[in-house]
Formats: C-alpha cells, structure tokens, sequence
C-alpha cells in the first residue's frame, strides 16, 4: 500500500471494514478485533492511526512490540487460530501497521473468553442469540437448517401419495420394493434421521408441515395502490402445505391479481401475463429454495399498482450481492432440500434462476437487507397497465403542455428535474444530485419521474441501453415553468 493509497482510505472513515487505532497493548482486545473481521467478512486494521483518521505515527520498537503481540493474538487468543497479513506504510509523521484480516473460513471465531464477536458498523459486537449462531453455523457449513430434525414428527406424518409419486418418477422404482423401510428411505434421502422427519422432509412431503414449523408459509396481499401502508387491500390469503402447494397457490395468487394482455392477438384469446410467467416462477422458486430457514417468518408477496414484490426471510449468504446474483453467482444454503427440490418445483439450479428472469424481464431490483435480515426482489410491473394510458370516454383529454401540472411531485422528482440539463444518462443525472445508491436513485428518483411522465427515455424501444439518456418531457417543461413563476 503507497501513502497516497493509505491517506485516501483513512479519508474515508472508520466502518465495517476498516478499523483505526492509535496503539494496541492488550492481547485479548486485538484478538476480539481480528475474530470479528474473520466472522464478518474480512477486512483492515491500521495501527497508529487516530480514531478521526489522522495519523499518528509508530516507532521502530513500537512497530516490533505490535508484530509480537500481533502474532500471540492471532494464534493464541482466537480459535481457530486466524491468519492476518501485515504491511508497514512509512508516513512523516511515523509508521503505520496496515493488518489484512481475510474473510473467516472455519467460523465462527472465538475469543479466548469462547465469546463470537461480529462487526457492526465500524464498531464490533458480542453474538448471542441462537438464530445467529445458526447462521454462522450454517456458513461454515458446520449445520444446515434443511436437515435439523422437526422434534415430535415422525414417518406417518409423511403423505404417502405424494413421497411415493416423487420416489417412483425420480428412481424408477417402487418405494414399496427397494427392499427398505420407510424410516430407512427417507434417513438414505437425507430426509429423516430414521426417527423424526427434518425441515427439508416436512416441507417436501409433509401432511401438515404447518402443524409444526406454522410461520413457514406465504402471506399474500394484493393492494390498490403503491404504499404498504395502505389499510385497504384487493386480495389477500395466507398459503400453506408443502413448498409445491405454496408455489402454486402463490403463482395461482399472482396470475390472478396481474393483468392479462393481448399483445395483439385476437380478442378471445386468453392473454400474457403482462410480466412473463418464467420471470415470476423463477423468482418464487428462489424465494422458497434459498430462503433462511433458521429465521421463523414467512415468505411475502405483495402486489400493488406499480409492482410486486416477493420478501424471503435471510439477507444473501456470506459476502454475495444483488450483483453477483444477478450474474449467476449462487451459495446453497439449503444443499439437502435443493437437491430434491430440483425434481419437485421447477427449479434448475446453477445460479441461473435470477439470470433467466432478468432476461425475461429486465425491470427487476434485487434488496438485500442484512440489518433486517431479508432479501426482497422488486418486478416493477409495465406502467401502461397501471397508470391507465387509456382516457376516459367521458372525460376531456387535457393539453399537458398548456395546463398546469396539478399532481404533487415529490422532492425527490423535483431535485431531479431541476438538475436535469438536455439529455443525460443515469450516472450523470446520480452524480448530479451527489446519490451513491443506485436502486435508491431508481427507485425514489428516476422511475416515479417517469411514471408521471415529467421524464422520457431518449431509446424507449431499448430501456437497457448503455447508449440511454434521459430528458425532459413537456409536462416536465411545464412543471419547471411553474416552480419557475413561482419563485
């Protein structure tokens, strides 16, 4: 690391990732430092900078007593023993220890004490509730949620029909005649402990899996408009039964509360659903088979005027992102349930299921939310469906660009189009208005913008063009006209 690269990173501040001391005296305490970097991702530790990021400088003999102690706490006071890397950066006003601590690969991480510390922000923090150290648990792949016995199940809580049905289509023979009981054909499928069922036998082929895992299923609800917030809805259910009964229900939910399109065929054809179906399977499928099982809450779908959005208990594994997602990038979290999940729902695997839908549909935002530990994906719906670019029969259609612009337009919109200069792209307008977050920017910004039709794609034929600006429209001509006699 050069001075330069090592001013502009202090620069920026403490945060998860990285973390500035002055001096370390105590072994223990570095050693909760570099256990939390190991569970929590990975990350830096500069020594003999100052808590604001001024440097302060180390010694030659301080540098000497820190590389010991640095030593003795890696192997000594965490376990397992973590690696760190160093690097000493000569400044003006001293050396500074720059210490690499990758990402944990045997977590969790413990201190001398047997303590699991995390980061949170750029601070750390003791772990103690038993869902997180599932979680931690899960990652190592010490324990995974799929195969932990049910407590109080047993074989005769299995559906004959349907265990038999998946066991004869999949291996090509009679369960009856592999020569097994079945407490035995399910504990060889991974499906049982040879007493009790686990989640992913429950939840597969239970009767009622309900009965002992109730929070495990779909809460859907249809809204009229675009806030959550709204107390009135247009249709709602609660969806039960195994993972298959719950797609269906689910998809049946969706395809009944989306709007079907002709797409120019005749007028007693059926229709499309106006977001293709392989999109919305895709992403159901995703939200049953990766969802965190070690959280007891529900799968959501909601659907309002504008979009719909599907909320799967879990925020994504280990240091994956909505992009690497998107990209194909996967982490089972649930091998054993995927594995037969794969032969029951239509599922595919690979990593390819959000691929496929984006390709499907590319008007799709992926949240991930780690501090509220879910992961949301957002299928904004076609805005000619739901802005209603039908007029009335009876009402006059009115010249936008000559009648003032009476919708209220949020502050949000409003800074947009005051920045709006001609055509620019999305990087230009965000850098414009000094936003880093680019679904937020989307989301709060560019597309209310365009559903009110102040903004207008310059390529609207191809909306993921690189080549795509943006302008304004006449009413948004007019809107900055009125802020502008206004003022």
């Amino acid at each position: 690391m050069t001075i330069s690269e090592l001013l502009e990173t202090v620069a920026g501040g403490e945060d998860s990732r990285h973390q500035f001391k002055r001096d370390a005296t105590n072994a223990d305490g570095l050693a909760a430092e570099l256990a939390a970097f190991s569970n929590s991702g990975g990350g830096w530790l500069f020594l003999g900078v100052n808590d604001d990021g001024s440097i302060a400088g180390l010694d030659g003999a301080a540098v000497r007593r820190l590389n010991q102690l640095l030593g003795n706490a890696a192997s000594q006071h965490v376990r397992p023993p973590v690696h760190p890397l160093t690097e000493n950066v000569q400044t003006h006003q001293g050396i500074v220890v720059v210490i690499e601590v990758p990402d944990g690969l045997a977590k969790p991480y413990l201190d001398s004490q047997g303590r699991i510390w995390v980061k949170q922000g750029s601070d750390k923090r003791h772990v103690t509730s038993r869902e997180e150290l599932q979680r931690m648990f899960q990652r190592s792949g010490l324990v995974y949620a799929d195969v932990v016995p049910v407590t109080g199940t047993s074989v005769e809580d299995i559906d004959d029909k349907t265990f038999t049905t998946y066991f004869n289509r999949r291996y090509g023979e009679s369960s009856e005649f592999s020569g097994l009981t079945r407490e035995q054909l399910l504990q060889n499928l991974g499906l049982g402990d040879g007493q009790a069922l686990n989640l992913a036998g429950l939840m597969l082929f239970g009767r009622n899996p309900q009965r002992w895992r109730p929070a495990f299923e779909v809460k859907a609800v249809a809204f009229p408009g675009t806030a959550l917030h709204d107390t009135r809805y247009l249709d709602s259910e609660d969806i039960k039964g195994t993972l298959l009964d719950q797609f269906r229900g689910a998809f049946a939910f969706i395809k009944r509360n989306l709007h079907h399109v002709q797409h120019g065929r005749s007028f007693n054809t059926l229709g499309e659903l106006e977001i293709p179906e392989t999109a919305l399977e895709e992403l159901l499928v995703n939200a049953f088979i990766h969802r965190d099982y070690f959280t007891s809450a529900s799968v959501r779908l909601m659907i309002f005027a504008d979009r719909v959005e599907i909320v799967s208990p879990g925020h994504l594994p280990d240091r994956l992102s909505p992009k690497d997602i998107s990209q194909g990038k996967t982490i089972r979290r649930n091998p054993t349930l995927t594995e037969h999940a794969s032969h029951i729902l239509p599922y595919r695997g690979m990593g390819s299921g959000i691929p496929r839908a984006l390709e499907a549909w590319p008007r799709i935002d992926l949240q991930d939310d780690p501090s509220g530990n879910q992961f949301s994906v957002i299928v904004w719906r076609p805005e000619a469906e739901w802005q209603g670019d039908t007029p009335s029969v009876t009402d006059p259609v009115t010249d936008p660009v000559t009648d003032p612009v009476t919708d209220p337009v949020s502050p949000e919109v409003a800074r947009l189009l005051d920045s709006l200069e001609g055509e620019m792209t999305r990087a230009e307008l965000q850098d414009m208005l000094g936003l880093k977050h680019q679904p937020h920017f989307r989301n709060a910004y560019l597309r209310p913008a365009l559903n009110a039709g102040l903004i207008e794609q310059t390529i609207p034929d191809k909306p993921n063009s690189r080549f795509q600006k943006y302008r304004l429209t006449a009413a948004g001509h007019a809107w900055q006209q009125q802020q502008n006699t206004r003022g």
